[in-house]
């Protein structure tokens, strides 16, 4: 197993594949261009690979807000649906948190929907996450 950036367009493409199945309202068209979008402030993609394949992805930026200064939060976070329960995630996560650490971070975040129950009890039960807000959105 390893971790890399995804950064080419073959990779992206690959790791796409995983991410549709979080973000599975993105075409594979608006997920190449939102990425280009966001990589340009500061987004970046890991892949985590297992056997040649891409199994888990995460989305990452380091950001700096009032509440807790210099930080990364995880937008994006998933494996692979056949492939859960194998320790892919922790093993993600695990490389996150380093990242955090090597950009001079003391925290890691991230939001999770009201739906994904399986996801919360990853969060707290095996990664030791604290449940500290609520996500609220409106349109406009």
């Amino acid at each position: 197993m390893e971790v890399r950036e995804l950064k080419d367009q073959e990779e992206l493409t690959a790791g796409y594949r995983v991410m549709r199945q979080l973000r599975d309202h993105l075409s594979l068209g608006q997920f190449l261009a939102l990425y280009e979008v966001m990589q340009d402030k500061g987004y970046r993609l890991f892949g985590l690979v297992d056997g040649g394949e891409i199994v888990a992805v995460a989305g990452v930026f380091v950001t700096t807000n009032l509440i807790d200064g210099r930080h990364v939060w995880v937008d994006d976070l998933v494996t692979d649906e056949r492939l859960r329960s194998r320790g892919y995630g922790q093993a993600l996560l695990s490389f996150v948190h380093e990242y955090a650490r090597q950009q001079g971070c003391s925290l890691v975040g991230l939001a999770s929907g009201v739906q994904r129950e399986d996801a919360h009890r990853f969060y707290e039960q095996k990664i030791g996450y604290v449940r500290t807000a609520y996500d609220y959105k409106k349109s406009v």
